[in-house]
């Protein structure tokens, strides 16, 4: 236990001591705008399905998004071109005191068709093609993201139960200009549940998984999402994905991410189990 929180600490300082290279940072901004799109459509479903029991009938679905320096989520109608029946506005911290309801009825912008338009392809795509793997207590849940350069569809497996984490089984849609599908990946051939139940024996804890070249050397976007939006409930530190050329560190409370040369994190580890207390 003693070597396990030495190894914490050291890993703590690394992150925090060099600058980010492209790729790290790269993978963290794909994260946080999952991270942001995921954790608003959370808390939208939530404040809508307590508050708002009269609007279910009439709406189609939702989609989040980030604009003007905060995070939307809208519920929209079942109109062929639809409507938007009400938006919830977060702030990065996502305190729920501070949320801005629109509750008034309006047209949606040309933004939000887009976010509707290649979420509802993505929709029909996991309901019918045998590429996508769906597992008992969890839901594919989709996060459609567009940019200026891209509109694509992340599928992520998300539990239906408490007291787990899930990575893995997740896949990435593609999309062009008029909103045609283009290409499917799946980003990891596995699935891995972790247990969290347990808060005490989890507190401080560092995880890891291992990646296939098929999965990328490197930790996904999506995996640094989940890290991030089970934080509170799985009570981790750190999560390392180790593959055969690479290694990423993720400090989720300080999100910090590091990513090293696979024969470098080897060597550092074979120095710390030299010096075993």
């Amino acid at each position: 236990m003693k070597t396990i929180k030495i190894v914490m600490l050291l890993f703590l300082s690394i992150t925090t001591t060099f600058a980010q290279s492209k790729d790290e940072k790269k993978i963290m901004k794909e994260a946080m705008l999952l991270y942001n799109s995921e954790k608003t459509s959370w808390h939208g479903t939530d404040i809508f399905l307590e508050e708002y029991k009269e609007l279910r009938s009439e709406s189609g679905g939702y989609v989040s998004y980030s604009e003007g320096g905060k995070h939307h989520c809208i519920f929209y109608d079942k109109q062929e071109i639809p409507n938007v029946l009400i938006r919830f506005s977060f702030g990065d911290d996502f305190d729920l005191s501070n949320v801005k309801i629109e509750e008034d009825k309006r047209k949606t912008t040309e933004k939000e068709l887009n976010l509707i338009a290649i979420k509802t392809i993505a929709l029909n795509k996991i309901r019918t093609d045998t590429l996508f793997k769906h597992y008992q207590n969890a839901n594919l849940n989709l996060v459609p993201i567009i940019s200026k350069k891209e509109k694509k569809v992340y599928a992520i497996t998300g539990p239906k139960v408490g007291g787990v984490v899930v990575l893995g089984n997740d896949y990435l849609m593609t999309f062009n200009k008029k909103n045609k599908l283009k290409k499917i990946k799946s980003l990891h051939k596995n699935i891995l549940i972790y247990d969290t139940s347990d808060q005490e024996k989890n507190k401080d804890a560092m995880t890891m998984h291992t990646h296939l070249k098929s999965s990328g050397y490197m930790i996904s976007p999506v995996d640094i999402c989940t890290l991030m939006l089970y934080e509170e409930i799985s009570g981790w530190k750190q999560h390392i994905v180790v593959s055969k050329e690479k290694v990423s560190i993720f400090s989720i409370k300080d999100r910090n991410l590091l990513i090293m040369k696979r024969k470098a994190y080897d060597r550092m580890m074979k120095n710390i189990n030299k010096n075993k207390l």
